[in-house]
């Protein structure tokens, strides 16, 4: 179990501290970025949508993923009993050091060539994933996908570039560290990605 220090005088939080904490980044965040959050039922009732011009994000309450749709995507939602492999492109940065400050991305030259690949599996709507290969599996060391990330797939196409015009899938997502890659959930800390999906071949 990794342990947090603050400083080296100060004692060790308590797990229920460093949520408070998280919790307090992720406010912080909202409030600083001018977010407007909305419902799940609001959500729907706009056909699945987030407003970009409002910055809308709805805040998944039994996750607390906050989820905004910048782009549906072209393509298809993945059907259910399906398993696709699906390419990403994302910028991670820890909210606890601030919006402003990358934590990881593959969406700089230096790593232009290295997509992360997972393959992700649609039971009766429920979504499960595995990294095969990418910077989010060589730098955590773990195939495991954040559950935060496997949100969108409920609401976005998966699709290919094949016509002039279209688009693949992006979101924005703030996800809580119970829904985070390895480090964060070990270390209680908020993550705020960008992403874009792509069915992959």
């Amino acid at each position: 179990m990794s342990i947090v220090l603050l400083t080296s005088c100060e004692r060790t939080q308590t797990y229920a501290e460093q949520k408070k904490r998280e919790r307090s980044a992720i406010n912080q965040y909202i409030a600083d970025a001018g977010i407007k959050v909305i419902s799940e039922s609001q959500f729907y009732a706009q056909d699945s949508l987030t407003d970009v011009s409002k910055n809308e994000f709805v805040l998944f309450s039994g996750s607390g993923v906050y989820m905004q749709i910048i782009r549906k995507g072209c393509g298809a939602r993945l059907k259910k009993g399906e398993t696709a492999h699906v390419l990403c492109r994302f910028t991670e940065y820890n909210l606890l050091v601030g919006a402003d400050s990358i934590h990881l991305t593959n969406n700089v030259l230096y790593y232009s060539s290295i997509v992360d690949k997972m393959s992700v599996r649609n039971t009766s709507g429920t979504f499960t994933a595995s990294f095969e290969s990418g910077l989010m599996y060589t730098t955590y060391g773990t195939a495991s996908v954040p559950s935060g990330w496997l949100v969108p797939l409920s609401y976005i196409n998966l699709g290919r570039h094949s016509a002039p015009g279209e688009e693949i899938a992006k979101v924005k997502l703030i996800v809580p560290h119970s829904q985070g890659q390895s480090n964060a959930s070990q270390n209680v800390y908020p993550c705020l990605y960008d992403i874009t999906y792509e069915r992959g071949i």
